[in-house]
């Protein structure tokens, strides 16, 4: 079984960056695809970012150009570096992981089985 924890959450002004990390553990090797997911109050979750096992990203429009996925293998690592955050990026994110990366358009879905417990980003304007 893989686990994910996320964190780098926090309180940020209009404008600014933060980067959110996401280690898995456990059956690390039999993960295919990871992605960032993120719901704001009200709303329904929203894939934002993706990469697979080779690599390839994937970005939601709302947020490309904005956010870079980056990962760490060697510390099971995934990265989301977030800049120029508006308010309407105030949301959870949650990191989730997949074991096929057939679904990389769709940021893993409908593969992912391995979801993290969130972690808050509040951009105030």
């Amino acid at each position: 079984q893989v686990q994910v924890v996320e964190s780098g959450g926090g309180s940020v002004q209009s404008g600014g960056s933060l980067r959110l990390s996401c280690v898995a553990s456990g059956a690390t090797p039999s993960i295919s695809c990871m992605a960032w997911f993120r719901q704001g109050a009200g709303k329904e979750r929203e894939g934002i970012a993706a990469i697979d096992r080779d690599g390839y990203t994937t970005y939601a429009d709302s947020v490309k150009g904005r956010f870079t996925l980056s990962r760490d293998n060697a510390k099971n690592t995934l990265y989301l570096q977030m800049n120029r955050l508006r308010s309407d990026d105030t949301a959870i994110y949650y990191c989730a992981a997949a074991p096929l990366d057939y679904g990389l358009s769709t940021f893993c879905h409908p593969y992912l089985d391995t979801w993290g417990q969130g972690t808050a980003v509040n951009v105030s304007s």
